[in-house]
């Protein structure tokens, strides 16, 4: 058997194992979805009103309802690849991982069975909070067949790039308390990003931070494919930072995978 087969069959079997993991112990997942569609139900009925009259739309919650979306799919990335860093912890405390070493598998399938899994468990819950997002009024009428792809692109590029950092995070922590607590930016990111409200209404020196970071480029290009708004330099910036973090998780966590254990 080639190299490339072996790494395809000892992924395709990794991959399996972490997807019966999540469907035995979904308590994990659930707990990380109940956080965006919380914030989307409260930001859309609570202070939707207000919002969008902040922003100067008037006291319009549907309007409101089709900015703040895109802001809580990304989100849900976000929250989603948390797990991931858990689960990375635990197989790397609890001892599996020195079973794997001793057993002839690829060396890389264990990763890549990690990566692949949190991807399609980020997509399942983006298209689990969007359905509640449409439920709730949400709609985009203007996007085109090729803007609806290209945002499911972005997305899944979005959740490679976490999922990296993810493990990485993962990895690197004693226990899997640690790992949800190194993760935690992920989720904090996007609180402090455009997607509540708009860069300009934040304060002058707060909002450098928030334009640059890695969730506002790629808000706003989302909002642009499905929305119709302004994408201006975000697509390349978010494709820049997606790509800039995927290469810095992956080396990162092959380096930290092929450390010799003590």
């Amino acid at each position: 058997m080639s190299s490339l087969s072996l790494a395809l069959r000892d992924s395709s079997t990794m991959l399996r194992r972490n997807l019966l993991h999540a469907r035995r112990y979904p308590s994990l997942t659930l707990n990380l979805l109940l956080t965006p569609i919380v914030l989307l139900l409260l930001f859309v009925y609570i202070f939707g009103d207000v919002m969008s009259a902040g922003m100067g739309g008037g006291a319009d919650r549907a309007e409101y309802i089709a900015y703040v979306v895109p802001g809580i799919l990304m989100m849900t990335i976000g929250g989603t690849v948390v797990g991931t860093a858990v689960s990375v912890s635990n197989d790397m405390t609890e001892g599996i991982i020195a079973r794997f070493r001793t057993m002839a598998i690829h060396r890389g399938s264990v990763l890549i069975g990690h990566v692949i899994g949190s991807v399609l468990q980020s997509v399942a819950s983006v298209a689990l909070v969007g359905a509640v997002a449409v439920a709730i009024g949400f709609r985009s009428t203007n996007a085109t067949a090729l803007e609806w792809l290209a945002a499911f692109g972005l997305m899944a590029l979005v959740a490679l790039a976490l999922t990296w950092i993810a493990v990485g995070m993962g990895m690197v922590s004693p226990n899997a308390e640690a790992a949800s607590n190194n993760a935690l930016p992920l989720i904090v990111l996007p609180l402090i990003s455009s997607a509540f409200v708009p860069v300009d209404a934040m304060p002058g020196w707060f909002q450098p931070i928030a334009e640059y970071q890695p969730f506002t480029p790629a808000i706003e290009t989302l909002r642009g494919l499905l929305l119709g708004t302004e994408i201006g330099n975000n697509g390349w910036l978010a494709v820049a930072w997606c790509l800039a973090l995927s290469a810095l998780g992956y080396f990162w966590s092959k380096s930290v995978f092929n450390r010799d254990p003590k």
